[in-house]
């Protein structure tokens, strides 16, 4: 092995230094220790590291709630006792009519029967209509990763589940075969959720803005025309219900009666979460021009200012039943709803 060579820089003389080499029966040199008074403090930064710039926000997960079984236990003891009550109440009066006379009796029975089976019918229909809620979430979500994870397979499912859910829907016979053409030739999973979205939620979307405006513009005026608060209150309630049914049976949803409390929920926690609205004066001159909500009445921009309500829960519904989400069609806002309301001050007289 060549020793290593020095060059000077003036002359060209070659120098060569022999660096003293460790032996095998040389003791290795102790490392040099410095005293702690001698050493000189540093500050290093950890949050300027170059190795910490990119690693990702790490968030604690909140824990999980535990079930309440106390809760449960009481709810499920407390329906055990009024079924055994209503069943007590019914034999007894069945009984009865068999004692004053036995067709009598027997007319019970048969009256108790049907209303036993009308009682699993509508449990039945409840138990239905809320798994079409259920799904559509599921169906929400799977588009959600699908847009994400861009897996063909995935996106197949998504497609084939909108197929089986818009089966019975004549309005979008042409729409699906429209889809079916499109996704042939597809290889990403993002793509085909883009071309459902296109063709499958594009008509759908305008019905429901349309629902979500005649629904705002109804508001708004028996608002601007009723006597009593009271009225405008419980007006206001039924059609933002009525609404929120009209809209979740339009994407393949069809609440009942406890699916309507369910779909109701839903729709007061999207509204807790985006915000609620408040919208005065200055909102409403924004809205519909300057200068023009100076010039109406104080009920007619109560009447405005419901209205605006009523678009927001209908936006609300849209987000919770529509089956997927909005990627390629733009989400409606607010503002989208001015001009419709803006109408009512043709109709409604000015104090």
């Amino acid at each position: 092995m060549r020793k290593p060579v020095a060059r000077s820089v003036k002359g060209t003389k070659k120098a060569e230094t022999a660096k003293p080499s460790a032996k095998a029966g040389t003791a290795a040199r102790a490392p040099r220790a410095f005293a702690p008074a001698k050493a000189a403090p540093q500050h290093v930064d950890f949050t300027r590291l170059p190795e910490t710039e990119n690693l990702p926000e790490v968030r604690a997960t909140p824990a999980a709630k535990r079930p309440n079984w106390a809760i449960r236990l009481a709810l499920g003891a407390g329906g055990v006792l009024v079924s055994l009550g209503l069943g007590l109440m019914a034999e007894r009066l069945v009984r009865d009519l068999f004692t004053r006379y036995e067709w009598l009796g027997w007319f019970g029975t048969g009256a108790l029967a049907l209303f036993v089976v009308a009682i699993f019918v509508l449990l039945a229909r409840e138990f239905m209509a809320l798994k079409r809620l259920n799904n559509l979430d599921r169906l929400r979500n799977q588009a959600t990763q699908v847009l994400q994870n861009n897996l063909p397979a995935e996106g197949r499912t998504v497609v084939a589940r909108l197929h089986h859910l818009y089966a019975a829907r004549p309005d979008l016979a042409r729409a699906r075969q429209h889809l079916d053409g499109d996704i042939s030739d597809q290889f990403d999973g993002a793509d085909m959720i883009e071309a459902a979205e296109r063709h499958l939620m594009s008509p759908l979307d305008a019905r429901a803005r349309a629902l979500t405006a005649t629904s705002a513009r109804r508001v708004a005026i028996v608002t601007a025309i009723s006597p009593r608060a009271l009225v405008d209150i419980l007006f206001v309630a039924y059609e933002s219900i009525k609404l929120s049914r009209a809209i979740a049976a339009l994407y393949g949803a069809r609440p009942g009666l406890i699916g309507g409390w369910r779909l109701a929920s839903a729709v007061l926690s999207h509204l807790a979460v985006t915000g609620g609205v408040a919208l005065g004066d200055s909102v409403i001159q924004q809205l519909l021009g300057h200068g023009l909500a100076a010039k109406l009445s104080a009920r007619l921009g109560e009447g405005l200012v419901n209205g605006l309500m009523t678009v927001r829960v209908g936006i609300a519904a849209m987000g919770v039943t529509r089956p997927l989400p909005f990627d390629q069609l733009k989400q409606p806002q607010v503002i989208d709803f001015a001009a419709d309301l803006g109408k009512i001050t043709k109709e409604a007289p000015v104090d």
